[in-house]
């Protein structure tokens, strides 16, 4: 029933009661329940809250006096930010909330990209911030599916612009948490990367083929986000193993493109997941193509994939450290890995006579990944291209052949 949902309600009370307060009206006028938390450190709000902001920072293992004495808001919210996190992950084990809004500026955005990030994949996430879609949020730190709302008029103050946003937003974490279908994982679940089937085509081959050995196949588009959303749930133990085929983000980030963050390939390994990699697009740097081209990059060949995207190729040089970064970053990897190298090509620009093959720079990528290869990963060369058939036989070889020793479980 619409009544049993209840929505975790959470911003600074001492200043956006106004806000929050309509926030909660709108969502109890719609049939929902309204469970509230304060992240205020140095006001009240006009009537206490279901959480109090004494409660939050203890969740930290600090005081709303520990906060104030700090003497800087920074210090301060990052206390708030970590107790609003470890209360919300309770109350919802606890059964207690079905969904969470926060609402603020960039004090209230960061603590909610906290407070959200601990919660698990399938839990609607709202919020609703002044800074919604900026630069400020790296993706580092955006929740697999967070949803965020631009809270346009709403630094100050209720208006008729802002109810608009406020108004949306709480039907919309309500109607979301009506009709979430929360992840089961009722069958193993295989991680896959790729990009769309213009440039990489081997899930069409590999989804229907693992679906048949009985189990699921999620596949992340790897333009920076994606791969986020893919690295914390395999860090978060969600696949039975991966298929990473498009690391292109390790690129980007070395290069300046989408990045994916830092930690980009180091999750499934440090969780002792098994890894099937390959070097899909490893050749490209993704950047926003409505933006100037970086300076790095600029004087090279391109491919402007649509009006966001465009692609620059690495010169063999960069190639070559491309391959050694993947390779450190497999090194760390505490479960079986198998990286399959496709001399004939890495995606389907990159095929003899394609605009954007260049026989130099993939013998050099070729070249490095031997030297460089941990001795921990299983090196497979194969003589074709990565959209060939030959590559889904060879990686399906090396799956079968993990199943049957017990390495991936089903």
């Amino acid at each position: 029933m619409s009544g049993e949902k209840t929505i975790f309600v959470a911003g600074t009370w001492d200043t956006k009661d106004d806000e929050l307060s309509y926030l909660s009206e709108v969502i109890r006028g719609q049939g929902g329940q309204v469970l509230s938390m304060d992240v205020s450190v140095l006001g009240d709000p006009k009537a206490p809250t279901d959480v109090s902001k004494h409660e939050v920072a203890e969740a930290a293992g600090s005081s709303i006096q520990a906060a104030i004495d700090s003497g800087d808001e920074n210090t301060a919210m990052q206390i708030m930010g970590a107790g609003a996190a470890r209360l919300a992950f309770d109350l919802w084990r606890a059964g207690r909330i079905h969904g969470v809004i926060v609402l603020g500026g960039t004090m209230g955005t960061d603590l909610a990209l906290d407070l959200c990030g601990a919660l698990p994949l399938g839990v609607p996430k709202y919020v609703v911030s002044t800074v919604a879609f900026s630069p400020l949020l790296p993706p580092e730190r955006i929740p697999a599916d967070v949803q965020m709302i631009l809270w346009a008029g709403g630094l100050y103050g209720l208006n008729d612009i802002c109810k608009a946003s406020l108004s949306q937003a709480a039907g919309a974490v309500l109607g979301a948490a009506r009709a979430v279908e929360t992840p089961r994982f009722e069958r193993p679940m295989v991680g896959m990367t790729s990009f769309g089937k213009t440039v990489l085509n081997y899930m069409v081959t590999l989804k229907p083929a693992l679906e048949a050995r009985g189990f699921d196949v999620a596949v992340f588009h790897a333009t920076g986000m994606g791969g986020r959303a893919f690295e914390s749930l395999a860090g978060a133990g969600a696949f039975a193993a991966v298929m990473d085929f498009a690391p292109q983000e390790v690129s980007n980030h070395l290069f300046g493109g989408l990045s994916a963050g830092e930690g980009r390939m180091t999750h499934a390994g440090k969780a002792s997941v098994p890894q099937m990699v390959a070097p899909g697009c490893y050749d490209l740097v993704d950047f926003v193509g409505w933006q100037e081209m970086p300076t790095a990059l600029q004087g090279r060949e391109c491919h402007a994939h649509n009006r966001l995207l465009t692609a620059a190729m690495l010169e063999a040089g960069e190639r070559r450290t491309v391959a050694r970064e993947i390779c450190e970053k497999l090194a760390g990897a505490t479960g079986p890995v198998a990286f399959f190298l496709p001399t004939g090509g890495c995606n389907e620009w990159d095929r003899a006579g394609g605009e954007l093959h260049d026989a130099e720079g993939l013998a050099a990528f070729c070249d490095e990944m031997r030297r460089a290869v941990p001795e921990t990963v299983e090196l497979q060369e194969l003589p074709c291209h990565i959209n060939d058939r030959d590559f889904c036989e060879a990686v399906l070889a090396q799956f079968d052949a993990w199943l049957a020793a017990g390495m991936i479980s089903r």
